[in-house]
């Protein structure tokens, strides 16, 4: 049963920093990309960053996170971090880990994880 546990989020004023971490079981994780999405109130789900199957895989990012925000995967412990700098009011949402349906982001993401909090607020 594949599952994703996130945790890392809290309150943060703006400028800080926050590291997501979220632990994977279940299936072969070092087959698989995986991504952070989030969710603000009234808004879509958006994906936030991508990382492909391999260690020190191919990235992608969502432009308003470009240049402050960090993916990045431990195949060898079954984790996948997001790192996030100057941290904007914007930025205030619930974030997901995702589980790809192969080793890139082509074929899109199948399995959430329960989200975790991310406040950005003076």
């Amino acid at each position: 049963q594949v599952q994703l546990v996130e945790s890392g989020g809290g309150s943060v004023q703006p400028g800080g920093s926050l590291r997501l971490s979220c632990a994977a079981s279940g299936f072969w994780f070092a087959r698989y990309a995986m991504s952070w999405y989030r969710q603000a109130p009234g808004k879509e789900r958006e994906l936030v960053a991508a990382i492909t199957s391999a260690a020190g895989g191919a990235t992608k990012y969502v432009d308003s996170v470009k240049g402050r925000f960090t993916i990045s995967r431990d195949n060898g412990k079954n984790m996948v971090y997001l790192q996030m700098n100057s941290l904007k009011p914007e930025d205030t949402a619930v974030y997901y880990c995702s589980k790809g349906s192969d080793g890139t982001w082509l074929q899109g993401f199948d399995t959430w994880g329960q989200g975790t909090q991310v406040t950005v607020s003076s």
